[in-house]
């Protein structure tokens, strides 16, 4: 079996058009990759085939059990957990990414608290969109690297942990997503696909929720898009013989009020303690709804919803949350003190430039948010926990000239004055009130 006559198969000739791979030799391209008998420009000009040729659902298959299996996979029906309180069934949400996307903090701890088991393996912010481990590491101590038997210790205490991917967890995908980064073969949707699952499913989740984005602030622009991305992570989990299902959901504005490493935490302690904003509480409750089902707790949307609302005014809730964030290093006591009062002293208010109803570009305040010290351009940059936006107005909301849009705040004068510039251009104004769209257009299932 040689690489070439694989790219040249996937690639198609001038007489024969692009074929179905075998297993075998998808193995055989990630394995070399892996271990290095498959140079760089090998691989490129296999993910250049793949991006152009595609994929069908089976290759897709294959290529993330392939992924998968280059490194560790954690089994938590494992014999050497035996005494462990882990009974599953083990249901997590992934994320496509958005601004304010804070969903994963609260939702974890209301499905948790409700009996499923939620192992949840989340990843940094890069780019316009944050990332739910620089959120926890804003959390004084916390520890999102865990070793796979305090992983599953801690699900069995609390029904769910929070986690990073690991040097051993799917070697492949970080190996093939850095050169997919330099080639110009990121948006291909059997990558994306294989990327995301052969991480999610390393973590031993017997289900999946997925939560794909359109918009300005989404990695998929349009609606069309994110419905093919949404499929093929569905089809792809099912054919992986995971139960699975898929939202799509609009990602035009920030979700929520607050922006940022801290504020969204504090934000996330606002929706566990009844007081969230209103699209946050629709979309958590929505993707908890779809969690439970998944794990046979709740028998359809409506009973999934009610569950998860009675988790938060009960307080339940908010208790595994707190619990969590104590067992992970983190001080709850200290967090609660510092709820509302925690905030970096570089601060400016943006006020209306004019009479309007005001558009809050999502995409522009993710690129603000990244100039203030929130979020990284690449992986090695640090972030700030106590940069980021509060706003006192959101899409939609009629302004006067001069009253307070946003709060901002920097990690120092010079993010901050590079983040406010940015958030000016964020900006728009419209004498109309735009038609509203709904958060959540599409289920795939």
């Amino acid at each position: 079996m040689r690489a070439a006559d694989i790219i040249i198969k996937k690639r198609g000739t001038k007489i024969c058009p692009p074929q179905e791979l075998k297993q075998e030799e998808i193995n055989f391209m990630v394995e070399g990759y892996t271990t290095g008998s498959i140079p760089d420009y090998q691989m490129s000009a296999f993910l250049m085939a793949v991006y152009f040729s595609g994929m069908t659902f089976k290759e897709t298959g294959y290529l993330t059990q392939a992924m998968l299996h280059s490194g560790d996979v954690i089994n938590l029906y494992s014999e050497k957990y035996k005494n462990l309180n882990l009974h599953g069934p083990f249901v997590d949400k992934h994320s496509t990414g958005g601004v304010g996307d804070k969903i994963s903090l609260p939702l974890a701890p209301i499905t948790a608290s409700l009996g499923l088991q939620v192992p949840m393996m989340s990843g940094r912010g890069l780019g316009h969109t944050g990332g739910t481990l620089d959120k926890l590491e804003s959390i004084e101590g916390y520890n999102v690297v865990l070793p796979e038997d305090t992983f599953a210790s801690f699900i069995s205490e609390n029904n769910y942990a929070m986690t990073g991917q690991t040097e051993k967890i799917a070697p492949a995908d970080r190996k093939m997503y850095a050169l997919r980064d330099v080639t110009g073969t990121v948006e291909s949707i059997p990558l994306i696909t294989a990327s995301i699952l052969s991480k999610k499913i390393a973590e031993g989740s017997d289900a999946l929720v997925f939560d794909v984005k359109f918009g300005t602030g989404a990695f998929m622009k349009t609606k069309e898009d994110a419905e093919a991305l949404a499929t093929s992570l569905v089809k792809t989990a099912q054919s992986m013989g995971k139960k699975a299902v898929a939202l799509i959901t609009k990602m035009e504005s920030p979700l929520g009020f607050k922006t940022g490493n801290f504020l969204e935490i504090e934000e996330t302690l606002e929706c566990l303690c009844g007081e969230g904003p209103e699209d946050i509480m629709e979309l958590t409750f929505q993707l908890g709804a779809q969690m439970l089902i998944l794990g046979g707790i709740a028998k359809d949307i409506n009973q999934g919803i009610e569950l998860c609302r009675r988790a938060v005014t009960s307080g339940k809730a908010l208790e595994y949350f707190l619990k969590n964030v104590d067992m992970q290093g983190g001080n709850s006591k200290k967090l609660m003190e510092q709820k509302g009062v925690r905030r970096s002293k570089f601060r400016e208010d943006i006020t209306s430039a004019q009479d309007g109803y005001i558009n809050i570009d999502a995409y522009k305040t993710g690129i603000a948010c990244i100039n203030l010290g929130v979020g990284r351009n690449k992986t090695t940059d640090k972030v700030d926990a106590d940069s980021g936006i509060i706003f006192k107005q959101t899409n939609n909301s009629f302004v006067k000239k001069g009253q307070v849009i946003m709060e901002v705040y920097g990690r120092d004068q010079e993010s901050l004055q590079k983040g406010v510039e940015s958030l000016k251009d964020a900006i728009s104004y419209s004498d109309k009130k735009a038609e509203e769209e709904k958060l959540i257009w599409k289920i795939i299932c």
